[in-house]
């Protein structure tokens, strides 16, 4: 066999991950309030894109019904593939627009949301998420008047300090962390500026009688101690009681009365007080101001079935300006015409892109809800196990595409919001071995069984015992992890919190 250059010619196939391609993955995972930041950006980047109003593409139908985006084939040349098939088989570069007049009569009552009941599918929520009201309070106006708490003891300072030791304060203050305890040394402090530690500690000092009260605190004895002397109230018992307080969080209520010196009757007072301290003053002002969730689909029961319906109020509609593309495109040079081709395809797939993402939320909300129907219509206790595998097979799509279209987006129901995560959980074995529940359930019953324990406090073993009568097939161990999953001690915790609550 000779040995020398030779050309071959060969034929296969590979999945090319274009960008186009990629934003169609991107957009599956992003909620309404992403995609509708998304969209602002592409559209101050496209001249040919606008959005206007609010997106009413896709109405809500009965479960079960027969829906045109239900019959999805895999034929790449299919006018509305499914976000697998554009995975696959994309095509940016087509001219095949999604985008229709929808000012048209025809579509303005084509959902449950375009009726009187509103943005909430008749569910009778006050003023639907993603909607407006003028009675309604200004959400904005609340976020906007949020004081940091470092900017909070900055303006104390400047009130009551000023030169050097209104610059150790503010290094103080920056050292201050978000529940409103001191973190730092104060020698080490001291070291840096070149001041004397005496100093450093008398500006901490004035720091700690700064509001909130407790503020600049080192422990949560110190803190309970500065709240205890502004209220006048931290006599010798009290300050027996609060250098003791890791023996109050054992229960040990006899032996810190013995060390106080005091009655049963005052240490019932001295608790009592001791419960209206803040061991986290800082909070009222700090972190992060708290971010609404919108539900991003809305479900309610009909006579016909299901309505599932996307929250449009949050979804601007996007549509392609063809007149102004005709526009450009007529005086335009070769290089004009070759970035506004680019342009109009780049617009276009955005638009499938976003069609078909409408579409393959509902699609996979509907198996959901037919999956999880007995939830819905009886509640938690009748949740039952889900996988994305599960969904992914009934629908004929990948389980990676179910998982972004399940990521970041709530469901809105008569049992209220829901990530949609929340649907898919594990299984527990049934006690009669006739199928699972979910370990939701589980958890719902653990916490009403604790809740009407009563003067009896229930141990795991108990909650086992019960569990099975109920017919769930647990061991202690599971139930201990279960019930410390929701936030609930053990039976000795629960039962010291009691006799603190009764003391």
């Amino acid at each position: 066999m000779a040995i020398g250059p030779r050309l071959d010619l060969r034929q296969s196939q590979s999945l090319v991950m274009t960008p186009q391609l990629q934003q169609a993955i991107k957009l599956l995972a992003l909620s309404n309030l992403e995609i509708e930041a998304f969209i602002a950006e592409e559209i101050e980047k496209n001249p040919l894109l606008e959005a206007t109003g609010t997106r009413e593409e896709v109405a809500p139908e009965p479960e079960g019904g027969d829906a045109p985006d239900d019959d999805f084939t895999f034929d790449p040349t299919d006018a509305e593939p499914t976000t697998d098939r554009l995975v696959e088989f994309g095509d940016a570069t087509a001219d095949n627009p999604l985008d229709v007049d929808y000012d048209a009569e025809t579509f303005h009552h084509d959902s449950a949301a375009d009726s009187v009941r509103g943005q909430d599918g008749g569910l009778g929520l006050e003023g639907g998420s993603g909607g407006s009201s003028d009675e309604a309070p200004d959400i904005d106006a609340y976020v906007a008047a949020t004081i940091d708490l470092h900017e909070h003891l900055e303006r104390q300072a400047g009130e009551v300090l000023e030169g050097e030791e209104l610059t150790i304060a503010r290094h103080l203050i920056d050292l201050i962390d978000e529940a409103g305890y001191f973190t730092g040394q104060t020698f080490e402090l001291s070291q840096r500026l070149g001041v004397a530690l005496y100093h450093v500690e008398r500006v901490l000092g004035v720091i700690q009688t700064f509001d909130p009260s407790g503020v600049g605190a080192r422990t949560l004895a110190e803190c309970i101690a500065i709240q205890a002397k502004e209220a006048d109230r931290y006599d010798p018992a009290m300050a027996k009681l609060i250098d003791n307080l890791d023996l109050l969080a054992r229960g040990g209520i006899p032996q810190l009365r013995r060390l106080c010196g005091v009655d049963e009757e005052d240490m019932v007072d001295m608790l009592r007080e001791l419960r209206g301290y803040d061991p986290k003053p800082g909070l009222r002002f700090g972190g992060e101001p708290a971010q609404p969730v919108s539900p991003d689909i809305f479900i309610s029961k009909t006579k016909d079935g299901w309505a599932i319906e996307l929250n449009r109020a949050t979804l601007p509609r996007l549509i392609v300006d063809r007149d102004y593309y005709s526009e450009l495109n007529a005086g335009a040079d070769k290089g004009g015409k070759a970035w506004l081709s680019e342009c109009l395809a780049s617009a276009n797939w955005l638009v499938k892109a976003l069609d078909q993402r409408a579409r393959t939320i509902l699609k996979v909300s509907r198996e959901i809800v037919k999956q999880q129907e007995a939830f819905f219509l009886k509640g938690v206790e009748h949740l039952k196990p889900m996988t994305l595998k599960t969904v992914a097979d009934a629908i004929g799509m990948h389980e990676s595409t179910v998982s972004r279209v399940t990521s970041n987006k709530y469901l809105m129901c008569e049992r209220g919001l829901h990530e949609l995560k929340y649907f898919f959980t594990s299984g527990v074995a049934a006690a009669d071995g006739d199928g699972a529940v979910s370990a939701e359930a589980v958890k719902s019953q653990i916490a009403k069984l604790i809740a009407a324990e009563g003067d009896d406090i229930l141990s795991d073993d108990k909650l086992v015992e019960l569990l099975n009568a109920k017919g769930f097939d647990l061991a202690r161990r599971t139930v201990a992890k279960y019930r410390e999953a929701i936030g609930l001690g053990s039976s000795v915790q629960r039962r010291r919190q009691r006799a603190m609550r009764a003391a």
